[in-house]
């Protein structure tokens, strides 16, 4: 799959097991999983952190084979969700460093490009989850780029 702002191809991704059954060395159940999800979840952790942790400490490759539910929907059910959800959380925060350093660095014009195509983003994110209800319709992002130039 292509980038969305550039004319490279991208290799930056984690692999995933290439099979999708129930690994044999698993000791724990459905029951002891979900608990420990939900857990890491009280204590602040987002999905993907919450998936690495397990894949590292307890050695589940995937979840979702052994639930048939993602570790975002185990969240949801036990009411430990996010306002924001976390691919928009990580673009904000990387504008938001994008943001401190061009307070620094003023003559910088390929991060001011950086900036408008990270807002693009944003932008884009943030129509798709107001439709499907993920965030409020109230929520906005206001863009620092047109303040910039």
């Amino acid at each position: 799959m292509a980038r969305i702002h550039s004319h490279k191809r991208g290799k930056s991704h984690s692999t995933r097991p290439a099979i999708k059954r129930v690994p044999e060395w698993i000791t724990y159940g459905q029951d002891e999983l979900i608990t420990i999800i939900v857990k890491m979840g009280r204590e602040g952790l987002t999905p993907s952190q919450i998936g690495q942790k397990l894949k590292d400490e307890y050695g589940v490759p995937l979840v979702k084979p052994i639930l048939k539910k993602s570790i975002t929907q185990i969240l949801e059910e036990n009411h430990i969700k996010a306002e924001i959800p976390e691919d928009l959380q990580n673009l904000l925060r990387r504008a938001q460093r994008l943001r401190e350093h061009l307070s620094r660095h003023r003559s910088d014009r390929r991060n001011v490009r950086s900036l408008e195509l990270l807002e693009a983003k944003i932008h884009r994110l943030e129509k798709y989850y107001k439709k499907t209800g993920k965030i409020p319709e109230k929520w906005g992002y206001k863009a620092v780029v047109a303040q910039l130039a």
